[in-house]
């Protein structure tokens, strides 16, 4: 069976779509996404579809339910490279994808999870400060 392959960008990891998704396919790479999330610590998810001219209700709830299994895993998702046609169908199709974050590009995706890294950063920090953890 094929599989999707995921890179690692720093604490990112990197996954570009570029081939039609079926159920095999698309729980290959749930099951590897959740594995590689665990093993290497990664604090996001950036998921390219620029490839993807078209999206039906299964790539819209394969996306939603990656963002899920990544945010019970403490990693943000970002989908990149949506076309505007793939926006549209998305939502004529009634599907929000919660939880998932969009940026135009790998770049601005990046930044994306990382001021949410930095922002959590900064919550974690303040609640020690004010003794939030018991002392």
């Amino acid at each position: 069976m094929d599989r999707i392959p995921i890179l690692k960008l720093g604490d990112v990891l990197l996954v570009t779509i570029q081939v039609d998704m079926h159920d095999e396919l698309a729980s290959a790479l749930e099951e590897d996404l959740t594995q590689r999330i665990v093993a290497v610590g990664a604090r996001g998810v950036l998921i390219d579809i620029s490839a993807l001219e078209i999206v039906d209700s299964f790539m819209g709830r394969m996306l939603d339910n990656i963002a899920a299994v990544s945010r019970i895993l403490d990693a943000d998702t970002v989908v990149v490279g949506m076309r505007p046609a793939v926006a549209i169908t998305l939502v004529e199709l009634g599907l929000s994808l919660h939880g998932v974050k969009t940026a135009l590009d790998v770049d601005k995706g990046l930044a994306l999870i990382a001021n949410s890294a930095r922002h959590a950063w900064r919550l974690a920090a303040a609640d020690d400060e004010d003794g939030a953890y018991g002392e």
